[in-house]
């Protein structure tokens, strides 16, 4: 399932309206269990996501200033928390929250022109939107601490070495390279078991957080969850019988 980003004038920024109108989204796809993959991608060319809306962030009390950005975390958390595998397609800049956003989904891919940072330090804040927590964890810690601490900007073939994205790509003629790997990548995804997927997301996700003797308790919980299903039995009458499985979600 797409999860399209057009807000043009203001380039994607994180508005209230926005937020407003992607944490509703979030929400109905969460109870969705037809929808198997999302890929988060932007209509604009060159944006994938410029981060917080500084104009309007400007008119804002430093009260109003906080609340808001402990909605956008808890919005960055709802997306880290859909139970399917998500996907952000980065095709131009994703600075500030628009890469906070991207760090929130599971999986990224770039074109090699997309220019990624978390850039809040050069505006006088820090990643408040889940990048101080979510960068470390994905690049290392040492590498997260340079990044944020100058505030650099990393293009789509360095953020794959670093491991802040999964595939990084050429950028083709209609600018859309990152979305089309994305696809590419959803349908990799798609033959296999839904439920089992989204098990493994969550012995994955809840693991990380705990030591290795709890996360092996959180496996096993996610996996005896997975043995009652038709779509285990499928599998292995798939392999019995030389064929490729029909997997229903069941």
């Amino acid at each position: 399932m797409p999860v399209l980003m057009c807000r043009e004038r203001a380039r994607n920024s994180l508005g209230r309206v926005f937020v407003s109108q992607m944490r509703e989204l979030v929400s109905s796809i969460h109870h969705d269990a037809a929808v198997r993959v999302v890929i988060f991608r932007s209509l604009i060319p060159g944006v994938f996501c410029a981060g917080a809306d500084l104009k309007e962030r400007a008119q804002m009390s430093n009260p109003e200033a906080e609340l808001f950005v402990h909605g956008l975390r808890s919005l960055m958390s709802d997306i880290a928390a859909l139970p399917m595998p998500t996907i952000a397609a980065v095709d131009g800049f994703a600075l500030g929250g628009g890469l906070e956003l991207a760090l929130a989904c599971d999986l990224r891919t770039a074109a090699h022109s997309a220019q990624m940072g978390l850039i809040e330090t050069t505006r006088g804040l820090l990643p408040g939107a889940g990048g101080s927590q979510r960068l470390p964890r994905t690049v290392g810690f040492a590498m997260a601490k340079e990044l944020i601490f100058t505030g650099r900007r990393v293009g789509g073939e360095q953020a794959a070495e670093l491991g802040l994205v999964n595939r990084s790509v050429p950028q083709n003629q209609t600018r859309d390279a990152a979305h089309k790997e994305a696809l590419s990548l959803a349908r990799e995804i798609l033959p296999q078991a839904p439920i089992a997927v989204r098990m493994a997301k969550l012995a994955m996700n809840r693991g990380s957080e705990v030591d290795i003797s709890s996360g092996m308790a959180i496996e096993g919980m996610c996996y005896a969850r997975l043995i009652p299903t038709k779509d285990r039995q499928e599998g292995m009458a798939a392999f019995i019988e030389k064929r490729l499985p029909r997997y229903t979600g069941e």
